[in-house]
């Protein structure tokens, strides 16, 4: 007997917690683990709404037989083929032989590209606004490209009008029991869905809020994502979150202070600027030091805020190693709606503050807040003056913006 919950009349959730991978694609890490959903509809036709990745398969496909009970398989809908979701798939088609893999043209030929022996013959192509009638339910379904690949689709339910979101909407985090959004604190996972789009998705916010105007005109009772929570309280809530996000506009004011220093000198600048912020009227700030802080928490932090201050130790006459790989996700993601300052230090010939500098010119949309200090060696107390000039200068645009 496996934990399923049942989401509407007919609508079951077998989805599987993962809490042994220690990193999502292998370099984000999962602390809370992750959830890899899928949703089994049982009616005349029965079907399947997204596999696992391969490691829970063996869990997946009891729960797909304990809820067909003796009956066929007769369908299963990839929205998304990323191995996360799809590896899990060669499992069902060995186990359930002659199920019918409904996707789009795109879907067809990823899963050929991950498993050579794809069996085409049991593939069903669908396009935008195609229904799948299972009986009482009636499945339709709409493309949403770079929603985070170019096959993405989402599957809904005209009948418990229910939308199988794919990655839309996702989350961080195993399921602690409760699967849906109204049974949990609601705090920790928007947390994690944060970091989820913000390191996932985030490159992509256009094309999520074209996704999320083609759906707008749908009637949705449930939003049931690929991994997380389901929702069924708070659906405006989650969808103006990932609206925020999209559009990459800041969730609040606050200001992140990240560095990368090898001896101290550059920390020291950072508390420096942090504490003359707090005196200010700035009551979060948040430090993080990039060489122990994994990146995947400070860019989701960096998506929460409106300020940003980076510093940096010159490191061979460029940016701290630690820093470096932030900056290039930052701008390969056109980071905007930020104030920004910079800082760091040197001994000879510097880097580390040139460097910022030229990712700060590279992005139009972030305004870089005060004059960049570097320093040599350690602040001196001329030094502190310029650095807290930074913190009272990011303070004023913030206040200055509060309603």
């Amino acid at each position: 007997m496996y934990f399923c919950t049942e989401i509407a009349n007919g609508v079951t959730w077998i989805g599987v917690n993962d809490r042994k991978t220690e990193r999502f694609e292998n370099y984000i890490p999962l602390p809370y683990g992750v959830t890899y959903n899928s949703y089994f509809i049982d009616d005349e036709k029965t079907c399947v709404i997204d596999a696992v990745e391969l490691g829970s398969a063996s869990t997946f496909l009891d729960k797909i037989v304990e809820c067909l009970d003796g009956r066929k398989l007769d369908y299963i809908v990839i929205n998304h083929v990323e191995p996360d979701h799809s590896s899990g798939l060669k499992e069902v088609i060995r186990t359930f032989p002659t199920v019918k893999i409904v996707g789009n043209a795109k879907t067809l030929g990823m899963l050929q590209a991950f498993s050579p022996d794809f069996p085409v013959e049991n593939f069903v192509t669908i396009k935008e606004g195609d229904i799948l009638e299972l009986g009482n339910h009636k499945l339709t379904f709409a493309m949403i490209p770079m929603v985070h690949w170019p096959e993405s689709m989402v599957t809904y339910d005209l009948t418990d009008k229910i939308l199988f979101s794919n990655d839309a909407f996702g989350s961080f985090g195993a399921l602690d029991g409760g699967i849906f959004d109204d049974q949990v604190n609601f705090e920790f996972y928007q947390s994690e869905m944060r970091r989820y789009y913000s390191n996932i998705v985030g490159k992509y916010g256009p094309q999520v809020l074209n996704a999320i105007k083609k759906l707008g005109g749908l009637e949705i009772k449930f939003i049931c994502p690929s991994h997380g929570l389901i929702w069924r309280k708070d659906i405006a809530k989650v969808v103006s979150l990932y609206e925020t996000w999209a559009k990459l506009e800041p969730e609040t004011e606050g200001v992140v202070i990240v560095y990368g220093s090898m001896y101290g000198n550059t920390a020291k600048m950072a508390e420096i600027i942090g504490r003359k912020l707090n005196c200010c009227g700035i009551k979060e700030v948040k430090i993080y030091d990039a060489s122990k802080t994994d990146l995947s928490f400070i860019i989701s932090e960096i998506w929460k805020y409106k300020g940003l201050i980076i510093g940096s130790c010159a490191h061979n006459n460029s940016v701290y190693p630690k820093i470096q790989p932030l900056l290039h996700k930052l701008e390969n993601y056109g980071l905007k709606n930020r104030y920004v300052g910079i800082f760091g230090s040197m001994m000879w010939s510097g880097g580390g503050v040139r460097g910022i500098q030229c990712f700060a010119d590279a992005l139009k949309g972030v305004e870089v807040v005060g004059e960049a200090v570097e320093v040599k060696g350690t602040p001196k107390a001329e030094d502190v003056t310029r650095l807290e000039a930074i913190a009272e200068e990011m303070a004023a645009k913030l206040i200055a913006e509060r309603i």
